[in-house]
């Protein structure tokens, strides 16, 4: 949303998608210094009681902010961004991110977020609030 678009509670946000493969999740783990091994090591996964590797829950709310950031038109007007992770996302599924617009105050949106993984299981589920039309916060 940029210039004098209006924006209405309802409106949808754009989908984001990304494809969780191995090396990128390696590179994700090295850029936010997150080693843990359910991520990247098989074994250790099911050893955590999980059905394999798994993607790191900082890399649900990238992608909510990145939805966020798109809407805007511009990554300075997200103020901030919550999630709660509901179910694990195996490396390797595509994660998908919907929205709609929850509430609209002055200046300030509400964005309710979604992410589902290829199979339609909700991973993620949190919200994102906006100021529209606002200076940058740097």
């Amino acid at each position: 949303m940029t210039g004098s678009s209006v924006v209405r509670v309802g409106d949808t946000v754009a989908r984001v998608e990304l494809r969780t493969d191995p090396v990128r999740i390696q590179r994700f783990g090295a850029a936010t210094h997150n080693a843990h091994r359910i991520h990247y090591d098989t074994p250790a996964a099911r050893a955590e009681g999980l059905d394999g590797t798994v993607v790191m829950a900082q890399l649900h709310g990238t992608l909510f902010f990145r939805a966020a950031a798109r809407f805007a038109g511009d990554p300075a007007a997200v103020r901030s961004v919550e999630w709660r992770n509901r179910a694990p996302a195996a490396v390797g599924t595509t994660l998908t991110v919907t929205g709609v617009v929850g509430d609209v105050t002055g200046d300030t949106v509400t964005l309710h977020l979604e992410e589902h993984d290829e199979t339609g299981t909700l991973c993620a589920a949190g919200r994102a609030m906006l100021r529209l039309g606002s200076d940058p916060v740097c």
